[in-house]
């Protein structure tokens, strides 16, 4: 499946919907300097990938049941994406085990994992397999249960039967949006069990978010801050959250540019 890319133009148009809330096509023409006819054919292909919500009149953010498509989230903070993944494949040592959940975040994690040696990979997320199944002294541990076809996730019953079987050194996961309480939220509720079952199974739990997730809605809380050990990420949180990281005892390490 092609990554969606969007130009610049498109990237400040979300963030300015985001800041906002709610903003008539009339207002995005004014403020980016182009005819209302350009930002139509943005916000067509905007909505279509699920990045925003037309209505009469405007746009506003997808409603909290609603994720965005999986070509949209891949096309998504590349750069940053990438740079989260090289500096927490970094914090993994040779011949350590580990799972590996869904999330474009995590495959990109999965990538920079190829620079290690000897891993022993738990995952429900099949692109992750096929990945790393490529290279020579790993073992790779794939999870029954229902393949999603939009992303190859695996979830299910079945998926976390797997996972209860192990004890891993690490838990490496995603997340859909992050609340100011510290709320770590997804919109999927058999993917939140599985990741909470990664939780219980991982002696410590890495979180791979970049901060765009930060106020970001959802409809199904996975945990919190008190869950995760380190968060991974290519900004500092705002200081309300940083406070919550503090009382949690969670580390930030940030992949800066």
């Amino acid at each position: 499946m092609t990554p969606l890319v969007l130009n610049r133009r498109q990237h400040e148009l979300v963030e300015s919907v985001r800041s906002q809330g709610f903003a008539t096509v009339e207002a995005l023409a004014a403020n980016f300097e182009v005819t209302a006819q350009t930002i139509r054919r943005d916000l067509v292909i905007l909505c279509q990938a699920g990045l925003l919500r037309r209505y009469h009149g405007g746009v506003s953010l997808p409603l909290s049941t609603e994720n965005l498509t999986y070509q949209a989230r891949t096309g998504m903070q590349q750069q940053e994406k990438l740079r989260i993944a090289a500096l927490l494949a970094d914090h993994i040592p040779d011949g350590a085990s580990l799972f590996i959940n869904l999330g474009t975040t995590n495959e990109c994690v999965a990538r920079a994992l190829l620079a290690r040696r000897d891993l022993r990979i738990i995952t429900n997320n099949l692109n992750v397999a096929i990945m790393l199944s490529s290279q020579p002294g790993f073992e790779v541990i794939v999870a029954g249960g229902v393949v999603r076809g939009r992303d190859q996730g695996v979830t299910g019953e079945a998926t976390i039967d797997l996972i209860r079987q192990f004890k891993v050194d690490y838990g490496i996961i995603g997340i859909s949006g992050i609340e100011s309480d510290g709320s770590l939220m997804d919109y999927d509720f058999h993917e939140v069990r599985v990741a909470q079952s990664i939780i219980q199974h991982s002696r410590q739990i890495y979180l791979a978010a970049d901060t765009s997730k930060i106020g970001r809605k959802a409809l199904v809380r996975l945990g919190s801050f008190a869950d995760i050990d380190a968060w991974f990420t290519d900004a500092l949180p705002p200081s309300g959250l940083q406070a919550e990281l503090a009382a949690a005892g969670t580390q930030v390490h940030v992949a800066a540019a």
